[in-house]
């Protein structure tokens, strides 16, 4: 490594995309299911609307708005809606918008990390982009174990960790329902995370909220060191738009609004989130069907034999065969077209399409037939 970079980047991997296998279907007969975005595209009127928006209201040699105004109200409004908030309870000085929520991520490390000592705690396993995004600026990672069947927070020794960390934990990372492993955070993890002190900065990262349904965007009005995470990329079928945000205390939005990029989300992306937000009705209308094809498949996964599959608050499932490895198991799939996620020694299968759900269910059986 060259002698002006520095010699740590060296030791860890990028978060790396899955090729398609070279001996495998062609592009246009695999059904992706490894990347939990919405199996169905934009309605096509949709599409129209937002082509009429980049052609009639968009100037190309503008730059965006920088402040993201109308889309921050549009997101606060529908916040209180879908949290059974009362008017005016949240605004838009309670939204940080970010290109995707990785950005919002690393401005949060940024704000609570960089520049001193801090580090931050994972429960592992989870999404990794958090460990990446803090090895990238330097800041250490104090990782604590699920319980390997639940998958549940060990309250205790996650108390021990933090307590014993060499470098003081400034902020902890939790998924609701958690990547890859579909499950919520229980009635105890909550408890845990609302006695944190407030010199700790707790994330709880609600990309799949339309799925789960369960919310802890109250706790923004009544803690300061609370912070709800979402996305557009799930549920709004926007992922091909990057466009995530952020819900907290406005002294924190205050912050994040220093630390970002100016203009850090496009004109087009802003313009096909205030459209999402507006045709919300009609595009979370698709939320029941997602969860009933989840609970067929899994219920169909439950019978294979050799296979172990995990119950879901999310628009995915988590897997792990028994008598072959994940990794045999993920390989075969792929050559059949089906893409999974590898990860954390087991497969998560994104929730398809009813044809694309059922094609994952034939070659799973023949996989695992293969011995």
């Amino acid at each position: 490594m060259v002698s002006f970079l520095r010699p740590d980047l060296a030791e860890f991997a990028a978060y790396r995309v899955q090729p398609p296998a070279a001996d495998g279907p062609p592009s246009n007969s695999v059904d992706v299911l490894d990347t939990n975005e919405c199996p169905y595209d934009l309605p096509a009127e949709l599409k129209a609307k937002l082509a009429w928006s980049y052609q009639q209201e968009i100037a190309a040699n503008r730059y965006p708005d920088g402040g993201h105004g109308g889309l921050k109200s549009a997101i606060a409004d529908y916040v209180i809606e879908s949290a059974d908030l009362g008017k005016g309870t949240i605004g838009p000085e309670h939204i940080s918008v970010g290109n995707g929520s990785d950005e919002l991520i690393r401005s949060l490390l940024i704000a609570t990390c960089g520049g001193r000592e801090g580090a931050i705690l994972v429960a592992s396993p989870t999404f990794s982009m958090y460990g990446i995004l803090a090895q990238t600026l330097g800041i250490p990672v104090v990782t604590v174990p699920r319980d390997p069947i639940t998958f549940a927070v060990d309250e205790e020794g996650v108390a021990a960790a933090i307590a014993t960390s060499p470098v003081p934990v400034r902020m902890v990372f939790m998924v609701h329902p958690n990547s890859p492993t579909a499950n919520a955070l229980t009635p105890g993890e909550l408890d845990w995370l609302h006695q944190l002190p407030t010199n700790i900065l707790v994330v709880v990262d609600e990309a799949y909220f339309e799925f789960s349904q369960h919310t802890t965007v109250a706790d923004v009005l009544t803690r300061p060191n609370w912070v709800v995470t979402r996305t557009f990329s799930k549920a709004f079928r926007l992922a091909a738009h990057r466009v995530g945000y952020g819900i907290a205390p406005p002294t924190l939005t205050q912050v994040l609004e220093k630390v970002r990029l100016p203009y850090n989300l496009p004109s087009f992306s802003q313009a096909a989130a205030r459209l999402a937000l507006a045709h919300r009705q009609e595009l979370l209308a698709i939320i029941p069907e997602l969860l009933a094809q989840r609970q067929h498949l899994q219920a169909a996964l439950a019978t294979l034999e050799d296979f172990i599959v995990w119950p879901s608050a999310a628009n995915f499932l988590y897997a792990r065969p028994t008598a072959i490895s994940p990794e045999i198991l993920f390989t075969r799939l792929r050559h059949q077209g089906t893409h999974v996620r590898h990860i954390s020694g087991g497969l998560r299968i994104t929730i398809g399409t009813p044809e694309e759900n059922s094609r994952t269910l034939d070659h799973l059986r023949q996989a695992l037939a293969e011995g």
